[in-house]
């Protein structure tokens, strides 16, 4: 098939309640919407870069410039048979994974459009539902993370995620402890802490948390390493790894016992089903993390959870756990055992609603 057009869209979409980590604070989720079309269907994607370059260098602005630029022009026109294909010609482009991943994602709806299959089918899952957690943002107070995480658990979330940072980390868990037990629960450091911080890792060990989220430099796996060397509980590798390489390298170096794949950290599924297929052979449990997707970019996040390898509770929680109406019907909701359903339907096997997605829309190019 042939991509014949492609449209690009920064959306914004205000979150329900603002979300805070430990390198900012945001109240409104902005995104780049790809719509790809060819063969008169019709594929979307959604680019996670963020308006700074807070948690990844890649921006908005960046990725709609390498888009526009490089990565659109190369799939325009071309013949393929798999959308693999496409992203191997993208590899000249050094880095930029969320550009690349915004874009592979709609072509992977638009093949498995065009061969009346879900994402699910497409990427190789097995699962008719997949385990959501929840992620907690650091709070105003401790008590007020304390309700949030009780009002979590009452809505079945099979796993509680809160953020931490120097200052708000061993008290913090010690509290979520006394009061809930032993429920299945980690942290997330968002690469807040150096090994000078080690005493402080280290103490967390007494809480029996499922693992420790990226504690060191987005970049690093050297010190991850001997942090992982040091520890009882399992390190989780997020920023460190964007590309399969990085994840056989992060193994080799036992940088981590745990990898979190987010498809648009990675460079987009083909990539992130790599990473799968990697740790499934080495033994190493994944999970499927969460950038704040709308409905578009949670659908391909949920497909991508399917395969049998994500064993532990992802980061993908329900449609209304961040906006108020969704960009896709029907939205993600939570069932009673703490699962979202895995759409079933060709592609993205929801209908993205257009009306909403232009009242979102603050800019808009067209690529025929």
């Amino acid at each position: 098939m042939k991509v014949e057009r492609v449209e690009l869209r920064v959306v914004e979409l205000p979150l329900v309640e603002p979300f805070e980590t430990s390198f900012g604070r945001e109240e409104v989720r902005p995104c780049i919407l790809i719509k790809a079309q060819g063969d008169g269907l019709t594929g979307w994607g959604e680019c996670v870069a963020g308006a700074g370059p807070w948690y990844s260098y890649e921006t908005i602005e960046t990725a709609w410039h390498v888009l526009k630029d490089f990565l659109i022009p190369l799939a325009l026109g071309k013949a393929w048979d798999h959308p693999e294909e496409v992203s191997r010609e993208w590899e000249r482009v050094r880095g930029h994974p969320m550009a690349k991943a915004g874009l592979e994602a709609a072509l992977w709806d638009l093949w498995a459009r065009s061969r009346g299959i879900s994402l699910k089918e497409a990427l190789g899952g097995v699962k008719e539902r997949v385990e959501s957690g929840i992620s907690l943002g650091i709070q105003p107070s401790v008590d007020d993370l304390l309700r949030k995480v009780e009002r979590a658990l009452e809505q079945g979330y099979r796993r509680i995620k809160v953020k931490i940072k120097p200052g708000w980390d061993v008290e913090v868990v010690k509290a979520l402890r006394e009061r809930f037990g032993e429920i299945p629960l980690m942290v997330d450091a968002n690469a807040a802490y150096t090994l000078d911080d080690r005493p402080t890792l280290q103490a967390l060990d007494a809480f029996g948390l499922m693992m420790i989220e990226q504690p060191f430099r987005y970049d690093d796996l050297v010190d991850h390493a001997r942090l992982q060397r040091q520890l009882r509980t399992p390190v989780c590798l997020d920023e460190s790894v964007k590309s399969p390489e990085d994840a056989r390298q992060a193994l080799k170096l036992g940088s981590c016992r745990i990898i979190n794949i987010k498809p648009g950290r990675v460079g987009g599924p083909s990539a992130a089903r790599a990473i799968h297929d990697l740790c499934v052979r080495e033994g190493v449990p994944v999970w499927c993390g969460g950038m704040l997707e709308t409905g578009i970019g949670r659908t391909h996040n949920v497909a991508l959870a399917s395969l049998p390898g994500f064993t532990l509770p992802n980061d993908l929680s329900a449609s209304r756990r961040y906006y108020r109406q969704d960009l896709v019907e029907p939205p993600f909701e939570l069932h009673d055992d703490g699962t979202l359903s895995v759409p079933s339907g060709p592609g993205l096997g929801v209908e993205v609603v257009e009306e909403r997605v232009e009242r979102a829309t603050v800019r808009r190019e067209v690529f025929p």
